[in-house]
């Protein structure tokens, strides 16, 4: 529905509420200015039970009632009593051309009760008192539940989550030590690119220059030259114990 056709809604409402609302007003204020007694004398002429009570009860329905109406305020329930009452003043009235609560006919009679529950029906619009006051509390306060639904759900997330203290103290199962094990580089040695250091040929020791044993190795005859007692011996000189 377009914003204008909204408009035009609650404009046609307010309009139906000030007539309707303004017929029972007039009504109530003229049985309020000729007297209770009068009104009762009205309906006595009537044959109605307990005049005095229905007296009373018109006077008081069509004051309260068109003025509220007139306002938007608890426009259901005051379209139903204004209802209620045109419906029992058209039983007592039936065939009778004077009537002591709208002061005409019996049509105006159905054509009040039948403005007054299609606006129990179908609400004040928004230019009414019910919708600027009513029904703005109302919204701010299923706001305010739905914040506080909200906030108890982030508390009880919370409490839900796992505390950091139990995730860190938390012992490791099996399989991540056995991954923890084989952590590292693995190399091979067919791969020259990569260390390989765990398998890395050990380094030849260096070779000791070769002794020329040609001349220790001769032997000297006994008795002959050199010093007494000296023996040469797979290439080493062996000392004459004293």
């Amino acid at each position: 529905m377009s914003p204008v056709k909204k408009t035009f809604i609650d404009l046609a409402t307010l309009a139906a509420r000030i007539g309707v609302g303004g017929i029972f007003f007039a009504n109530g204020w003229a049985k309020l200015r000729a007297g209770l007694d009068a009104t009762e004398t009205q309906f006595l002429q009537l044959d109605a039970p307990i005049p005095s009570f229905w007296a009373a009860a018109t006077m008081l329905i069509e004051l309260l009632g068109g003025t509220l109406l007139i306002a938007g305020l608890a426009v259901p329930v005051v379209g139903v009593l204004l209802f209620a009452e045109a419906l029992a003043v058209f039983i007592l009235a039936a065939g009778d051309t004077g009537l002591p609560l709208t002061g005409g006919s019996v049509q105006l009679v159905v054509a009040l009760g039948a403005a007054s529950v299609l606006l129990s029906v179908n609400g004040g619009g928004r230019l009414s008192v019910d919708h600027m006051v009513v029904i703005k509390r109302r919204d701010a306060e299923a706001a305010d539940e739905m914040a506080a639904d909200m906030e108890a759900d982030t508390v009880i997330n919370a409490l839900r989550e796992p505390k950091r203290g139990d995730a860190t103290q938390s012992k490791p199962s099996p399989d991540s030590e056995h991954t923890d094990a084989h952590k590292g580089p693995v190399t091979f040695p067919n791969q020259p690119d990569e260390p390989t250091a765990p398998h890395s040929k050990p380094k030849p020791a260096p070779r000791k220059p070769r002794r020329d044993t040609t001349t220790e190795n001769r032997s000297e005859p006994a008795g002959g030259g050199g010093e007494p007692g000296d023996t040469l011996v797979a290439g080493r000189r062996s000392a004459k114990p004293e």
